[in-house]
């Protein structure tokens, strides 16, 4: 049975050093996000281009600890994204096997919406 969390989140986003290759850059992500999932993340982040001309892309994989529907532990999520002049494409799932404590075997999408600078989230999920 498919099940949806929706909530906000607040993100924190700072540079890395060093850099893995010229045009790269590298990014810690950290969270604290409410609502149906109330968790905190770690992760990092790889972007490239050029993004105050509108066109870059990213990938970052990051890990949620908190609580899920009374059940408690973590899993990572693998964002892919891309944005270009026409508008953005981004994907984030739940990364298979990454599931710990009571949110073993979780599978699914974390959507995001950004809305007047304020970030939101629904997280479509199965648990086994």
């Amino acid at each position: 049975m498919t099940h949806h969390a929706r909530g906000t989140f607040t993100v924190k986003v700072q540079p890395l050093t060093p850099a893995p290759a010229e045009g790269i850059a590298r990014f810690s992500i950290d969270k604290e996000i409410h609502g149906d999932l109330e968790a905190a993340t770690k992760g990092e982040m790889f972007s490239a281009g050029d993004p105050k001309a509108g066109a870059a892309g990213y990938v970052a994989i990051e890990v949620v600890t908190g609580t899920l529907a009374g059940k408690h532990g973590s899993f990572a999520l693998q964002h892919s994204a891309t944005m270009e002049p026409s508008g953005r494409k981004m994907t984030v799932i739940v990364v298979p096997g990454s599931g710990t404590g009571e949110l073993k075997g979780i599978s699914g999408t974390f959507d995001i919406q950004i809305a007047d600078g304020k970030h939101s989230y629904d997280l479509e999920y199965n648990l086994p």
